[in-house]
């Protein structure tokens, strides 16, 4: 998997989080429509994207373009842990 492959396997995660917070904002993408994943700033990632989605649609089937503009920081879940040697 290269570089880009991994961004875009994060933010497809990222993503489908949001949703599940969020799923209002799912009611913005047409049914069948192929989500296409961007990241601000990362003017070659973005590339990549959409030539990947212009690759994979199928006849009649909608782009949808998800710009993601801010990500805060991956941080944790573990609340406690214990280690033994």
């Amino acid at each position: 998997m290269n570089i880009f492959e991994q961004k875009n396997s994060q933010l497809v995660t990222e993503f489908d989080r949001f949703i599940l917070q969020n799923p209002r904002v799912a009611d913005a993408i047409p049914d069948g429509a192929l989500v296409a994943m961007e990241l601000e700033g990362e003017e070659a990632f973005n590339e990549w994207s959409r030539h990947l989605a212009k690759q994979q649609v199928e006849e009649g089937q909608k782009i949808v373009y998800v710009k993601i503009k801010k990500l805060r920081p991956i941080e944790s879940r573990i609340e406690d842990l214990e280690i033994t040697p």
